[in-house]
């Protein structure tokens, strides 16, 4: 089968006609890229993802990472890649040019990442793992530590990573109990454990240099008392060696998915010799670290589209290729059979595969471009693009990491029999993508963050300007006759949303805080599927403005195509509002009211 695992075509659709990529020109902090330049970028990504990281998908799923004793074994190809990008420079794209970066858009950066996950995901988190460790030190830590680490992490020498974790602190991390203690030499000794650490250690990097949460003596209770510190491998000798930082590898996660990248488990200060260097102040450690959080959760909800993508064209070309039956008005057994995708549960398959990945993809691109627009704008301006990203952060993330699982679900029942086996790669799609709604947050604390903090957010100003966004896109859409009818579903469906906003909200407003969040992960799934149903009117009003403004220019096999999928979306999606509305309207607390012991046999 040939190796397609995204669309180009879609993907320049959804940054250039959807989301008008093309206007970030006009601000002096991309002023040095133009079309051409953005065409090329992209371009690099494709031969990158096809030529080398495709063929190692399946090879790096099968002979996945081996822990030694002291360090994890990791596919050589890893280094390979790792240098690749410090020397294209993909590690440090988005930095400034007083950090050794291109300044390149985020949407832009997003959809090479995206070509990236969808080619292998396992081998593309390595760099980016690498490039939020290293922007952390260039944000915040001192200039000494910037040259001593940062600087050699983004020319892929060295591997970065972000230590949060412990045993009994996953996502509560006022339960951080890793300590850091002062010395007089002007660093912290280091002691505890982590967990989960994504690339936490490897034979394919000279050091692993980790941003690590820990608390010092005497530090507030709680997230409050969290410093962060640069915890190296190897920390540098006043002449430049690599010495042993007392960072031992303590073991390395067997996960059914996600096999390519390793997730160590670390020990620190077993010898009372694991330095610590802070980064910025004491205590300020998870506010330096959520700085970063939208960016980190957009990533998850990028990668989780990705594979989706690249299931989706799977089952795709599968569907074209194999022929099985006959048309259900066909009764003649000596006629040849059609091609799968011929008959209609196939196609409803494959139709809800493409919502799903192009909504989720035109979402991503949307979120990396209000992260460039806070780079250029200030005050008001600047607030409300923050605001808008705060407040979509949590479906960014959710969305496409849920949905991905049913996507490549779908993908497999695509191929049959054939998609359960490891002959075709929708197994382990399927299984790469799981990952998702656990990292970075888990979908549960997601809902608790949209509904319990966001929609309220500065007395509901964020709720607000997310409706106006909503509103203008409802706007421009029903000045075409054909897209009016979803711009009215859209609006209808967005005002039965914020009757039950309104009716969670007047739980709260009682004070039953317990109620008000029990069901916040559909809230989060209502959210979601009205929120990519305004995804998919922005793509239709895209397609009708080509068809309109120079039909002969566009596809309009692909311009149909995107119009069928916006109405399967509109037909089979939305409607599953009703029933997510009623159940949040009854405030029953069934699940509060559920006692442990009832679980019992």
């Amino acid at each position: 089968m040939a190796e397609k695992f995204f669309s180009e075509k879609n993907l320049k659709f959804t940054l250039y006609n959807v989301h008008n990529m093309e206007e970030l020109l006009e601000h002096e902090m991309f002023s040095d890229y133009n079309k051409e330049s953005f065409d090329m970028i992209l371009e690099t990504a494709k031969t990158i993802g096809t030529n080398f990281m495709y063929p190692l998908y399946s090879e790096m799923d099968q002979n996945p990472p081996e822990y030694t004793g002291t360090t994890i074994k990791v596919n050589p190809a890893v280094k390979e890649y790792m240098l690749t990008s410090g020397e294209g420079g993909w590690i440090n794209a988005t930095f400034p040019p007083e950090h050794g970066g291109q300044q390149m858009p985020l949407s832009l950066f997003n959809a090479c990442m995206f070509i990236y996950a969808s080619a292998n995901y396992s081998l593309s988190v390595y760099p980016g793992l690498t490039s939020g460790a290293a922007s952390l030190i260039y944000n915040y830590g001192t200039e000494e530590l910037q040259k001593k680490y940062a600087d050699v992490m983004v020319t892929g020498k060295w591997q970065g990573t972000m230590a949060l974790t412990e045993p009994e602190a996953g996502s509560s991390l006022s339960d951080v109990r890793t300590s850091a203690t002062p010395t007089e030499d002007g660093y912290y000794l280091i002691n505890g454990a982590k967990t989960f650490i994504s690339a936490g250690d490897h034979d394919n990097a000279e050091n692993i240099v980790h941003l690590m949460l820990a608390r010092k003596k005497g530090a507030p209770a709680g997230v409050k008392g969290l410093s962060l510190f640069v915890v190296p491998k190897y920390r540098l000798t006043e002449t430049g060696d690599l010495e042993f930082n007392d960072v031992n590898c303590a073991g390395c996660y067997h996960k059914m998915g996600y096999r390519g990248a390793p997730i160590a488990q670390l020990s620190m200060g077993e010898s009372d010799d694991c330095r610590g260097y802070l980064v910025g102040k004491e205590n300020y450690g998870l506010t330096y670290m959520f700085l970063m959080m939208n960016e980190a959760r957009i990533n998850v909800g990028l990668g989780a589209a990705a594979l989706a993508s690249a299931a989706y064209y799977t089952s795709l070309e599968y569907a074209n290729e194999r022929l099985q039956g006959r048309n259900s008005l066909e009764k003649d057994p000596s006629k040849p059979q059609v091609p799968i995708i011929e008959h209609a549960d196939i196609k409803r398959m494959l139709l809800r595969q493409r919502a799903i990945v192009e909504s989720s993809l035109s979402l991503m691109v949307y979120a990396g471009k209000l992260v460039d627009l806070t780079h250029v704008t200030t005050g008001d301006e600047k607030e409300r693009y923050e605001m808008l990203l705060d407040f979509l952060t949590p479906i960014v993330k959710t969305y496409p990491s849920e949905m991905a699982i049913e996507s490549t679900s779908l993908a497999i029942q695509c191929l049959g029999g054939y998609g359960y086996s490891s002959e075709f790669p929708v197994e382990q799609y399927m299984r790469d993508a799981r990952i998702h709604p656990i990292h970075e947050g888990t979908t549960g604390i997601q809902g608790m963050d949209l509904l319990g903090r966001k929609v309220t957010m500065k007395k509901g100003t964020a709720l607000k300007i997310y409706l106006e966004e909503i509103a203008k896109s409802i706007e421009k859409a029903s000045q075409y006759s054909d897209l009016k009818p979803y711009a009215n579903k859209l609006g209808e469906a967005v005002s039965t949303w914020k009757t039950t906003t309104n009716s969670l909200l007047g739980i709260a407003g009682k004070g039953e805080i317990d109620l008000f969040l029990a069901d916040a992960t559909l809230y989060l799934e209502l959210s979601g599927i009205i929120c990519m149903a305004w995804q998919w009117l922005m793509q239709g009003t895209a397609v009708m403005e080509i068809l309109q403004n120079n039909p002969s220019s566009g596809d309009l096999n692909f311009a149909e195509g995107k119009l069928f999928t916006m109405k399967y979306f509109f037909a089979y999606e939305l409607p599953k509002i009703s029933g997510l509305c009623e159940r949040l309207t009854n405030a029953d607390g069934l699940t509060i009211k559920m006692q442990p012991e009832l679980f019992e046999d």
